[in-house]
Order: structure tokens, then C-alpha cells, then sequence
């Protein structure tokens, strides 16, 4: 399921923006963000830290890393890996996709983390 996020002029490289929990699949969970790197590239990541649920959104952009805002565990944006402790579970990824010149994030298309 493609949901449309925003322009893709309206997010700057080293930005993110958050699709709200009432926007995905799951009205109740985290919701998505979505990262543009300063290369350009888009990632999307669900918005919560394995760790303790802070939100990823409101961490540091680092490459294609995002350091969580509570603890500092690290995110691979690409694969949503931690890098290590704190966090020691994935977070689920979502591929994205450029329409027409909007950002689209694909919520069936989402990484499984392994329990």
C-alpha cells in the first residue's frame, strides 16, 4: 500500500518527517519516519527505538545512520539494524518511492524483525 507523505521539494537533505500512526497500518503503533540524508537518499523507518520507544524522527541524522534522541543507540537507516547497545533489535523498514514528484512510503512492503 503506497500512502503519499509530502513533496519531495519540502524535505531538505538531513531533514525527516513523520507520517503519523492514523497514516500506516496500524493506527496504534509509532508511526513512519522518513529521512532524507544529505546525499539525497530517502529511508523510512518505523518512529519508535526498539530500545525505549523514543521517537527516531526527533534523533540525529548521521549519513545513513539516525541516533536515537533517549539513549544514542544508532539505526542503519538502509536495513534497520542497530549498530549496538542500547538497542539490540531492528527497526522495521519500508521502502520509498518518488511519484510525480511526491515521496510515497510503501507500508505492505515493510521488513520483518526477527523475534
Amino acid at each position: 500500500m503506497l500512502v503519499p507523505v509530502r513533496p519531495l521539494s519540502d524535505l531538505s537533505p538531513g531533514d525527516a518527517v513523520r507520517l503519523e500512526p492514523e497514516h500506516t497500518l496500524d493506527p496504534t503503533g509509532p508511526g513512519v519516519a522518513i529521512f532524507c540524508t544529505d546525499d539525497g537518499e530517502l529511508h523510512a523507518i518505523e518512529d519508535s527505538c526498539t530500545h525505549q520507544d523514543a521517537a527516531l524522527s526527533d534523533g540525529y541524522l548521521e549519513g545513513c545512520f539516525i541516533e536515537c534522541p533517549l539513549h544514542a543507540a544508532l539505526f542503519d537507516l538502509r536495513t534497520g539494524e542497530p549498530d549496538g547497545p542500547p538497542a539490540s533489535v531492528p527497526v522495521r523498514t519500508h521502502p520509498v518511492v518518488v511519484i510525480e514528484g511526491w515521496i510515497h512510503v510503501d507500508l505492505g512492503g515493510a521488513t520483518e524483525i526477527a523475534a
